[in-house]
């Protein structure tokens, strides 16, 4: 619970998107008829008598944002949270929507709730990463999901290294590595065999992607770790690196990609009753436990 009381709205999302645009009208008529401040995106081309800004300015003018759509528009939207140090709330209208955790039916009874005060957070974790090109080059991003190496040309296998600490840990041949946060690892990762990671952990989960090798699987390393992953000079492929799904730049023979834990972090609101658990059993489809049997009747 909390006293916090929000005067100023961000909405974004898809808007011209046939599954984002009733749902938005629904919460701005929400919003509007509870006093509150609605701000949209300048691209937006709903209710044009309100206030619309480009996201770099909006964020500054608000005290929560909500986004509508699925993970990746809350992704997208995270940044831009993270740098003004506003939180943000997510309305499920993609797939699973791990992040996106309050669906279209029951917005109503969950966002008055939220803007009434009865609402929890968690702080997530994101990751930095860094190119350090042969040529003395660098590119740098933020994730809150996952740094991803993938290979650029398919058909051929990516040859890297990787170091935990400056401690040599494996020689990887394969399509390519994952580096998640907690919260990313229901994400990319889980789909290449990675673990569940609860998000409040400290820790990142390195998970190879199609490794050459049956031995070489994932593992899960103290957050406060530095990864570095050195492209080798095997005539294999070259990599790409991506952050939240977005490319970073090119990953060739010599350079390396070093990967720690930001210093900033995301904080997303949830409705009252918010379950870790529950929002499992719900996205993965996991049984529903039944009552346990008792010691008199083993």
């Amino acid at each position: 619970m909390s006293e916090v009381r929000f005067a100023a709205v961000g909405v974004l999302g898809a808007a011209t998107d046939a599954r984002v645009t009733e749902p938005m009208r629904q919460l701005i008529q929400l919003l509007d008829a509870q006093g509150i401040a609605v701000v949209l995106a300048d691209d937006n081309p709903l209710e044009p008598d309100l206030s619309h800004h480009p996201i770099e300015q909006l964020v500054n003018e608000v005290d929560l944002l909500i986004a509508i759509g699925g993970d990746g528009t809350l992704l997208s939207i995270a940044a831009h949270a993270v740098r003004a140090d506003k939180p943000l709330l997510g309305i499920n209208r993609g797939r699973l929507g791990f992040l996106t955790d309050v669906s279209p039916t029951e917005m109503q009874t969950k966002l008055n709730a939220v803007l009434g005060g009865e609402f929890s957070t968690s702080q997530r974790s994101l990751l930095a990463a860094r190119i350090c090109t042969a040529n003395g080059r660098e590119l740098t991003a933020t994730a809150l999901n996952d740094v991803v190496l993938t290979r650029e040309h398919a058909g051929r296998m990516l040859d890297f290294a990787t170091y935990v600490d400056d401690r040599f840990v494996n020689a990887h041949a394969g399509d390519g590595l994952i580096a998640a946060t907690p919260t990313g690892s229901t994400a990319y990762a889980l789909s290449c065999g990675g673990p569940i990671v609860q998000p409040d952990l400290d820790a990142i989960v390195l998970v190879p992607i199609c490794p050459h090798t049956l031995s070489d699987r994932p593992i899960v390393l103290p957050g406060r770790s530095s990864i570095r992953v050195v492209a080798q000079e095997r005539g294999g492929t070259p990599g790409e690196i991506h952050c939240d799904g977005q490319l970073l730049g090119p990953l060739g023979a010599g350079d390396e990609l070093i990967i720690s834990t930001s210093d900033r972090q995301l904080t997303l609101v949830h409705p009252p009753k918010y379950d870790y658990y529950e929002l499992l059993r719900s996205k993965l489809n996991w049984g529903r436990s039944e009552r346990l049997p008792t010691d008199s009747t083993r």
